[in-house]
């Protein structure tokens, strides 16, 4: 008697189509591109210092959350890059701002590579480069303009002196005091790296003309 498998074909075919209507980017790249201190540039920023030992196991990509709805992310394929030194490709890509922060790979990681940490360096090295996601560039218009990522209303304070909590008021002048020493502002604007190079030549111009 032929066995019928028909009851788990129709929540089994939407997957395999999903993954069909994926089309792999592949990126094509010059040697000559390359920056071979790219990882090392990673592993001196707080975070980054494990890249070096990833054996490329792809236990972080099993682990991932993210990567399992949306293909475009892959952490393994992500060190892997910044390890051949594809650093335009790896800071201006999207990928790099797609982890959600579970640590699920930081956990299980064989070598201790710390994944998380990893994308979170070279989210900072990207920032100061001028490839900070809009949804970042949000967030630091909130702390300039609030003092906090999130608003505290009147029916919070009301609950929380139900509780005898002190109330929580918007001091925005500190916070925004820390932003603007760390020039997060000037990081977030829409600006790349080959565009702020272009905005220093005239004045370093009229310096040599002095």
């Amino acid at each position: 008697m032929a066995e019928d498998t028909s009851g788990s074909r129709p929540s089994e075919k939407p997957k395999e189509q999903a993954k069909e209507d994926v089309r792999e980017e592949f990126i094509v790249v010059e040697c000559d591109e390359l920056d071979p201190n790219f990882r090392d540039e990673v592993a001196r920023e707080p975070g980054g210092e494990n890249i070096r030992k990833c054996f490329q196991c792809g236990t972080c990509v099993a682990m991932c959350p993210v990567a399992e709805q949306d293909p475009r992310y892959d952490p393994r394929r992500i060190i892997r890059m910044v390890n051949l030194g594809m650093r335009k490709e790896v800071l201006s890509g999207q990928a790099i701002w797609l982890c959600s922060g579970c640590y699920n790979c930081f956990e299980r990681c064989p070598q201790d590579v710390r994944p998380t940490q990893i994308l979170q360096a070279i989210q900072h090295i990207a920032s100061r480069e001028g490839y900070t996601h809009k949804a970042f560039k949000a967030a630091i218009g909130l702390l300039c303009q609030r003092g906090r990522l999130i608003e505290v209303s009147e029916f919070d304070n009301r609950s929380r002196k139900k509780l005898a909590l002190p109330e929580i008021k918007e001091d925005a002048p500190p916070t925004k005091a820390i932003v603007e020493n760390q020039r997060l502002p000037e990081r977030a604007q829409d600006k790349k790296p080959e565009e702020k190079k272009e905005e220093k030549k005239p004045a370093e111009t009229k310096e040599g003309a002095k």
